[in-house]
C-alpha cells in the first residue's frame, strides 16, 4: 500500500468526508433544494454542504492556508504562500440528473505553483491523487498517461459550451477538425474526472474553454505527474486566468494543439487526412 505524505493525507481525508456526504445526498437527489446561478448553471444544497465540509477539514489541518472555492470565492489566509483550490462537486448537472459521474476536487497551490491534487469519485470509489515529484496514483495503483502515438486511434474528451456561454461556434469547428481524425470524442460533464482519466491513460487528451481554476487545478497535477503535458490551447502556461486547457500525452500534445488552433482560426482542412 502506497503511503500518503502528510499533505496528501489531509487532502484525502477532507475529500472522503465530503464524498461520503455527496454519496448520501445523491441517493436523495430528487429532494435536494436547487437554485440557479445563471443560465444552465445550478447550485444545490449538496454543493454548499460539501464545500463547507472541505473548508472546515482543510482549515483545521492547515489553519493559515487561503482558499479559492467555486461557491464561496476567494478567502485569504495568514500563510500567503499556500492556497487550496477546491470544487466540492464537479459535475453538478450530472449529479442533479442522477448520473453517477461527479467528483470532489482539491488542488494545492504553493507560491503560485500547483503542487498537489486529489480527485475523488465517491460513487466508483476511485481516488486519484498526485504530488509534485511523487507521481500520480489511483487508489494504490501508479498512473501513466497513454502511450498511443497515432491520432487515429486516440480517444479524446471535451466540454461543450452550454446555454448562455460564448464559444459554441468555435467548439463546433474544433469538433469538426478533430472528430474525423480520431477514434472518438467524449463529453461526460466533469472536467476534473476528464483530466484524471487522461492521467490514467483512459483518454489520450482533454480540451475545453471557459473553465475556472477549481475545474482543472487538481487534474493538472495528476496529468503532469503521470507523464503528460498541460497548457492553454494557445500554448501558454496554464494559470488561474487561462481561457482554455489542453492536456494530453507527450506524443500527441503538439499535434492536437495545432489542430485546435487551426480550428479556432476557422481552418478548413479537417478532411485532409480523414
Amino acid at each position: 500500500m502506497t503511503r500518503y505524505s502528510p499533505t496528501i493525507t489531509v487532502m484525502v481525508q477532507a475529500a472522503r468526508k465530503a464524498g461520503r456526504r455527496l454519496a448520501r445526498d445523491f441517493g436523495e437527489v430528487e429532494h435536494l433544494q436547487v437554485s440557479k446561478k445563471g443560465p444552465a448553471d445550478f447550485v444545490s444544497a449538496a454543493d454548499l454542504k460539501a464545500e463547507e465540509i472541505l473548508i472546515e477539514e482543510l482549515s483545521r489541518a492547515r489553519p493559515g492556508y487561503g482558499f479559492l472555492a467555486e461557491e464561496s470565492g476567494t478567502t485569504d489566509g495568514t500563510d500567503k504562500t499556500h492556497r487550496w483550490i477546491i470544487d466540492p462537486l464537479d459535475g453538478t448537472t450530472n449529479f442533479l440528473h442522477g448520473l453517477p459521474h461527479f467528483a470532489v476536487s482539491i488542488g494545492l497551490e504553493r507560491e503560485g505553483e500547483l503542487v498537489a491534487g486529489v480527485v475523488l469519485d465517491p460513487i466508483k470509489d476511485e481516488l486519484f491523487w498526485a504530488e509534485k515529484g511523487q507521481g500520480a496514483w489511483v487508489n494504490s495503483r501508479r498512473l501513466r498517461v497513454s502511450g498511443r502515438t497515432d491520432l487515429s486511434t486516440a480517444l479524446l474528451a471535451t466540454g461543450i459550451p452550454y446555454l448562455g456561454r460564448e464559444g459554441f461556434e468555435t467548439f463546433l469547428r474544433e469538433m469538426a477538425h478533430l472528430s474525423v481524425r480520431t477514434s472518438g470524442i467524449r463529453r461526460y460533464g466533469a472536467a476534473a474526472l476528464d483530466l484524471a482519466y487522461v492521467a490514467a491513460g483512459r483518454y489520450e487528451a482533454f480540451w475545453e474553454t471557459g473553465l475556472s481554476p477549481w475545474d482543472f487545478a487538481a487534474g493538472t497535477v495528476l496529468v503532469r505527474e503521470a507523464g503528460g503535458m498541460v497548457s492553454a490551447i494557445d500554448g501558454s502556461q496554464i494559470g488561474p486566468n487561462s481561457p482554455s486547457i489542453l492536456a494530453a500525452n507527450q506524443e500527441l500534445f503538439d499535434e492536437i494543439g495545432r489542430l485546435l488552433r487551426e480550428a479556432q482560426k476557422g481552418g478548413t482542412q479537417a478532411q485532409d487526412t480523414a
